[in-house]
Order: structure tokens, then C-alpha cells, then sequence
């Protein structure tokens, strides 16, 4: 047991050694998660990007096109 004891003293740097473990696997973490989380907005967004576009686009065959207004002539 005095062996576990004196190894997580870490020969009294124990202060220094485990906040710095820490941050270590903090920022590991993060930089694993950070660009799975970039991806899923980036999807979510180009999904939101090509539905409002085909929406504004007329379907081919869907049948309720409108014809085009006529051209105006100069001069009448």
C-alpha cells in the first residue's frame, strides 16, 4: 500500500503531475469530439441549404407551372 501511496505522491510533485494529466486528457477529449461536432453542424447545415434551394426551384413535370409573364414592348 506505502508503494500505490508513494506513486500518486509522485515524489511530492503530485501537485504539478495530475492537474497537468488532466488537462492533457481534457484537450485529448476535445480534440476528438470537436471535429465529429464540426461535421454534424456542417451536414446539418448543407441538408437546411439543399432543401431551401430545391423548394425555391419548380419541379420538372409536377404540373403547376405558370408561364412565364409576356415581354413588355417599348412604346405601348
Amino acid at each position: 500500500m506505502n508503494d500505490v501511496q508513494s506513486f500518486l505522491a509522485m515524489g511530492g510533485y503530485a501537485a504539478y503531475v495530475w492537474p497537468a494529466y488532466a488537462v492533457f486528457f481534457i484537450v485529448l477529449i476535445a480534440d476528438t469530439i470537436a471535429p465529429r461536432l464540426r461535421r454534424q453542424r456542417l451536414l446539418r447545415e448543407l441538408r437546411a441549404r439543399l432543401a431551401r434551394q430545391s423548394a425555391r426551384q419548380p419541379r420538372i413535370g409536377s404540373g403547376s407551372t405558370t408561364p412565364p409573364p409576356p415581354a413588355a414592348i417599348d412604346g405601348q
